[in-house]
C-alpha cells in the first residue's frame, strides 16, 4: 500500500472489549483510526458526520456486537428555540464571557477540571488525568479546535475567574463540543446546560446548522439531558433523522 492510498484510505481498528462506561454490566468495543495525512480536518468532518468523535488525533465510534445504545445526536441550530427554562439559564449566566482561546492547556484549566472530575466523575474513566494527560487532551491535535473559557466579567474590558470551559472542534457544518468541564460547587447556574446553550447560539451566529453533541445512550442518566434541546437529530442506519419529542 502507498502512502498516499493510505491518506486516502485510512486504516480502521477495533478494540478489545472494556466495560461500558454507561451501561452496567455491558462490555463495548469501538472502531477507531488516526487524525492524520494531508487532510486530517477533512477526514475529522467526514467521520463526525458518520458518527465518530475525536479524543486528540483519534477519531472512534462504538463497534459493540450486540448493542446499538449508543447513537449519535446533534441539535439544528437554526431551528433551536429555547424555552422558559432555558431562557432563565441563559440570564442567570448574563455575566459571563465566552472566549474563544487557541487549544492551548492552562494550570488554571487544569486546576479547574481536576475539581469538576473529584466532584462529579470521581469513579470514571478519566479521574486519574495527570495535567500532562490535559495537555495532550488539548493540544494534541490536527485539526481546528479551541477552548472555549467561561469567566465571569470583572469590569468592562476585564475578565474574573474561569469557572467553565468547553474543547470545542471548527467542522464544515457546525460545532463539535469535544468536553466540557466547569466549577461544580455552582450549581445554581446550570452550567452544563448553559455552554450547549451558548454553542447552539455561536452556531447560528456563524450561519452553520449543526451543533454535535456526542453519544446519547438510552437508559443513561448522565446522558438524558441531551434530549432537552430540539430538533433533534440521532444517527440511524438509514442516516440522520429527527427524534420525536
Amino acid at each position: 500500500m502507498t502512502d498516499q492510498s493510505r491518506i486516502r484510505f485510512p486504516q480502521f481498528y477495533i478494540t478489545s472489549p472494556q466495560p461500558c462506561p454507561y451501561l452496567e454490566g455491558r462490555y463495548e468495543k469501538k472502531v477507531f483510526t488516526h487524525l492524520l495525512g494531508d487532510e486530517p480536518v477533512s477526514l475529522n468532518n467526514t467521520l463526525t458526520q458518520a458518527g465518530f468523535r475525536r479524543s486528540q488525533n483519534i477519531a472512534y465510534r462504538p463497534a459493540c456486537e450486540d448493542c446499538q445504545a449508543c447513537v449519535s445526536v446533534r441539535v439544528l441550530a437554526g431551528e433551536f428555540e429555547p424555552g422558559r427554562t432555558f431562557r432563565r439559564i441563559v440570564a442567570r449566566n448574563a455575566d459571563l464571557r465566552g472566549l474563544v482561546r487557541p487549544a492551548s492547556a492552562t494550570g488554571e484549566q487544569y486546576d479547574l477540571l481536576r475539581r469538576y472530575l473529584d466532584a462529579r466523575h470521581a469513579e470514571g474513566g478519566m479521574a486519574d488525568m495527570t495535567e500532562h494527560d490535559y495537555v495532550a487532551m488539548i493540544e494534541d491535535t490536527t485539526i481546528r479546535t479551541n477552548i472555549i473559557e467561561y469567566r465571569l466579567a470583572a469590569g468592562p474590558d476585564e475578565t474574573g475567574p474561569l469557572i467553565a470551559a468547553a474543547l470545542t472542534d471548527t467542522l464544515d457544518d457546525g460545532l463539535s463540543m469535544v468536553y466540557s468541564f466547569y466549577e461544580p460547587d455552582d450549581a445554581g447556574r446550570s452550567l452544563g446546560t448553559f455552554m450547549v446553550l451558548d454553542h447552539i447560539e455561536r452556531t447560528r451566529m456563524a450561519d452553520l446548522p449543526y451543533v454535535y453533541l456526542g453519544y446519547w445512550v438510552d437508559g443513561s442518566r448522565k446522558m438524558t439531558y441531551k434530549t432537552r434541546f430540539h430538533p433533534l437529530e440521532a444517527l440511524k442506519p438509514e442516516g440522520w433523522r429527527r427524534m420525536a419529542v
